[in-house]
């Protein structure tokens, strides 16, 4: 399914994947507690906005299936 706000939404989700890459590297190369800390809070910001970018592209696709059937049934 060819759908440019399916598009943008699997862009945001390869661009969350390569911000969590980054961090896990400076997550194991870092020796500060603190920053340990505000790393980790990072990570897990960016996991709770992974997972609103899956839900609303599952929703999405459900409501382009939808569509698709309801107007194949009116063709029909």
């Amino acid at each position: 399914m060819n759908d440019p706000y399916l598009n943008d939404l699997k862009n945001e989700f390869r661009k969350y994947s390569s911000e969590l890459k980054i961090l896990k590297k400076n997550l194991l190369k870092s020796n500060s507690s603190e920053e340990q800390s505000k790393i980790i809070k990072k990570i897990d910001n960016i996991a709770k906005e992974m997972e609103k970018n899956q839900r609303q592209s599952v929703r999405v696709t459900k409501s382009r299936l939808k569509e698709k059937s309801k107007s194949k049934k009116t063709f029909q």
